[in-house]
């Protein structure tokens, strides 16, 4: 992190000899976290997206994958960590006008990176298919679309959303089965209505955790859509500042904590809708 300020030796001999300080030594030039520790606040921005960012309905406390990263990164900095609740509609506008300084769970786009700068990857948002096991329409696991794209399977997804431009362009056999929202879409799946169902992967991973013996989710290879999924701070935050929070999240990776985190959310996700 950047140096706040210079030796009283280093200043003495700058001011005798009339040399002009660097800008980095203005009391105004502080880093992104710098100014942060100053307050003794990190403010994370969080609207609801499971397993990224959970909300209790009963107590409002927060918990998740990012959630536990924003709080691991607030305790490195040595300051206390607030979630501020939002929406999805203001998790952007709401970081520039610095009602918080961190946004969590962002999809790296290339128009939301006009207005913000991304931290590294932690996550990637995928496509995935949920099937039930005992489907004779799938007498070994699908690897790629062109094993579910055959005539007489029915593909269930949600009517106009990204995933449904996605998949529709791969599909040029089986039937497409659009449906107005999750819950009928997984009623179909259910009913044998539909016979495999396109959602984002780490939904249908908590769907079929609620019974692992019966609903198989897969990826795709290739993948049909990949898109990291990430922290976003304000514009006026610098390489250097980046690299603090990039170094945090490696790190996170490599030990395999950011895995385990999302193991553990899915998981108690899937036992949650079996109740």
């Amino acid at each position: 992190m950047k140096s706040l300020k210079l030796s009283a030796v280093a200043l003495g001999v700058a001011m005798t000899c009339g040399m002009e300080l660097p800008p980095a030594y203005g009391q105004d030039e502080s880093g992104y976290w710098e100014k942060i520790q100053e307050r003794g606040v990190l403010r994370c921005g969080a609207a609801s997206a499971p397993p990224y960012i959970l909300r209790d309905p009963k107590t409002a406390a927060y918990s998740g994958i990012f959630v536990d990263l924003c709080r691991q990164f607030g305790e490195q900095l040595g300051v206390r960590v607030e979630i501020v609740d939002t929406t999805w509609d203001n998790m952007v506008a709401g970081l520039q006008a610095g009602r918080w300084d961190v946004s969590m769970a962002l999809n790296r786009t290339p128009r939301r990176a006009l207005a913000v700068n991304y931290s590294d990857t932690v996550w990637d948002f995928r496509i995935s298919g949920l099937y039930d096991h005992s489907n004779p329409k799938f007498k070994a696991q699908p690897v790629s679309v062109s094993d579910i794209d055959k005539p007489g399977v029915t593909v269930a997804m949600v009517a106009g959303t990204a995933i449904d431009a996605a998949v529709s362009k791969k599909i040029h056999n089986a039937q497409i089965l659009r449906l107005p929202d999750i819950d009928s879409s997984r009623l179909s799946l259910v009913s044998r209505r539909a016979d495999i169902l396109f959602e984002d992967a780490d939904s249908n991973a908590i769907f079929a955790a609620t019974n692992p013996h019966k609903w198989q989710a897969v990826l795709p290879n290739p993948s049909i859509a990949k898109q990291g999924i990430a922290f976003a701070v304000r514009l006026e935050a610098e390489p250097a500042d980046l690299q603090v929070l990039n170094i945090m999240i490696q790190n996170e990776i490599a030990s395999g904590q950011v895995a385990a985190l999302g193991k553990h959310y899915i998981e108690r996700l899937g036992t949650e809708m079996r109740r």
